[in-house]
């Protein structure tokens, strides 16, 4: 898989972690300094997302015929790329490209993983196994690789990558929303709720799932920047979204080739990737550990 799921311990963050209220979680993230500052950081860049286009100065996709590979200047405050398209247009507009991408593959890892994660949980036995086995056919391939392959059959499209990358996400994202579940399904409420013969979709939906939130909350948020690397790498083979759509992976590419005569195309989108996957990073990992009571006794 990628690098959230390297760095997250299945039993980092537990389901029996006490639910925050919203207004002491707020309270937690305010008083983390690392969590603070990341998260004015994703603040920031989501709003350029959502008005960078109306902000930028130029066309992303118009041609100044007199200004091909141009450095910096007071007109082009980031340069121009080979075919003299204005960069700090390009990268404002990719921002959002990139986030959109991004956004919604976690958000079909977060459904679809999520509902095989608790359900094998909850059902065990052979749907279990069975379950568990897929995952683990699909962990022994690379996500990357796997993507490739899905973008491979669908097509390259900006929309073909988001299901490439949601999928490709599933498989770790079960797994450690299982061993969550699994501490919920011994609970209880859960056996008492079996018991009385109360449906299983009742349970699961509004007694499991509820109960994995903290999980759920901070998983989501590591994996995140996994989807931003993959969006930028499935950009950078063309895979992604398509020229003249100006997005940070596909401009590297761009770039790649006049690394030693004009520096500024690969290594302004370069950091706005690092810089955005940081700031993720750096939150998830603070939440993790305010969702951690070990942590918290530690404190």
């Amino acid at each position: 898989m990628r690098e959230a799921s390297k760095t997250v311990q299945p039993g980092s963050v537990t389901a029996e972690s006490p639910s925050l209220p919203r207004f002491e979680l707020l309270d937690k993230i305010l008083r983390n300094k690392a969590a603070k500052i990341s998260l004015m950081m994703i603040f920031i860049i989501v709003v350029i997302g959502i008005v960078g286009p109306w902000l930028a100065p130029h066309d992303p996709t118009k041609t100044y015929y007199d200004a091909f590979l141009q450095g910096p200047t007071a007109e082009h405050w980031l340069g121009t790329d080979a075919i003299g398209r204005d960069m700090f247009s390009r990268l404002l507009h990719g921002t959002r490209v990139t986030l959109i991408v991004a956004v919604m593959a976690v958000s079909i890892t977060l459904v679809l993983g999520t509902l095989i994660g608790v359900v094998s949980a909850y059902v065990g036995g052979f749907i279990d196994n069975l379950l568990m086995r897929i995952m683990d056919i699909l962990l022994a391939m690379p996500g990357i690789i796997l993507a490739l392959a899905i973008v491979a059959v669908l097509g390259p499209s900006q929309t073909n990558a988001m299901i490439a990358i949601g999928i490709s996400s599933i498989p770790s994202f079960a797994r450690l929303i299982r061993g969550a579940a699994l501490v919920v399904k011994s609970s209880g409420y859960v056996e008492a709720s079996r018991s009385i013969g109360t449906p299983n979709w009742w349970i699961i939906l509004f007694q499991m799932i509820p109960n994995i939130t903290n999980v759920l909350i901070v998983y989501t948020t590591l994996f995140i920047g996994g989807a931003i690397l993959d969006t930028a790498a499935l950009g950078f083979i063309g895979l992604g979204a398509q020229p003249p759509t100006p997005e940070w992976g596909t401009m590297l590419n761009e770039g790649k080739d006049y690394l030693s005569d004009a520096w500024w195309l690969a290594t302004f989108p370069g950091v706005a990737i690092t810089i955005v996957v940081l700031a993720v990073n750096i939150l998830g990992d603070a939440l993790r550990d305010i969702f951690d009571p070990r942590t918290q006794k530690r404190k």
